[in-house]
């Protein structure tokens, strides 16, 4: 009980249970780019298919989705209680403001940016994860699959456009939030947090960018 009243109510609890989420979701988005960047093969989105219908059926991701998910609702939560409770800490704002001198702008940025990744969120689960999971909208057997429906989606300029939106978004709460995580947990070292900042500033720009790519290449006919 005393743990549960650390983790959600206290700044270092929240921050730590922040971290923790934080970095399932970047396993995630790893896990997410490699399959999603099998469009590349530009197979008629033969081996994209087959790698998306092995992780619609193996009970082992489907039980981790669960997990994935809670996490997910946990790490949104938390993010807008460490918001509002900075925000309310701080009734007035200082007379001059250093910006980038004590901080990146995308540091200070990480509600609105944490904002729009939710409506990108919100966009993409309707797209792919609500129809393929829930719907009848995509029948294999009628010559129908989840690559069709990307080519269908990334026809209309403006999903492709608001997706791009979102991966930026994603890119630069990436750069703040991979480094973080890991000071939240103490895991703070001369030797290896050079690495660790190195590694996640690589992260944050190839992933986003993987993803991004993913859409305006279908939107412009190199991927079929």
């Amino acid at each position: 009980m005393k743990l549960f009243s650390f983790l959600f109510t206290s700044s270092i609890g929240r921050k730590v249970l922040m971290a923790v989420t934080g970095l399932s979701l970047v396993a995630f988005l790893l896990v997410h780019c490699g399959i999603n960047a099998c469009i590349f093969f530009n197979d008629g989105g033969e081996t994209f298919n087959a790698a998306a219908e092995f992780m619609a059926h193996n009970w082992l991701i489907r039980s981790a989705e669960v997990g994935l998910f809670a996490g997910l609702l946990i790490h949104i939560i938390q993010g807008l209680a460490l918001t509002f409770n900075n925000q309310t800490k701080r009734k007035e704002k200082y007379g001059a403001n250093a910006g980038n001198a004590n901080s990146k702008w995308y540091s200070r940025s990480m509600g609105i940016l944490g904002s729009l990744l939710l409506i990108f969120l919100v966009m993409h689960l309707k797209h792919f994860w609500v129809v393929s999971r829930f719907t009848d909208a995509i029948q294999e057997t009628a010559g129908s699959t989840l690559f069709d429906e990307m080519i269908i989606v990334f026809t209309d300029p403006i999903p492709v456009i608001i997706y791009v939106i979102g991966c930026l978004s994603l890119a630069y709460h990436l750069l703040h939030g991979f480094q973080s995580a890991f000071q939240s947990m103490g895991i703070n070292h001369p030797a290896y947090s050079p690495i660790i900042k190195s590694v996640g500033t690589a992260f944050s720009i190839i992933v986003p960018l993987v993803f991004a790519a993913m859409p305006i290449a279908m939107h412009l006919g190199w991927i079929k």
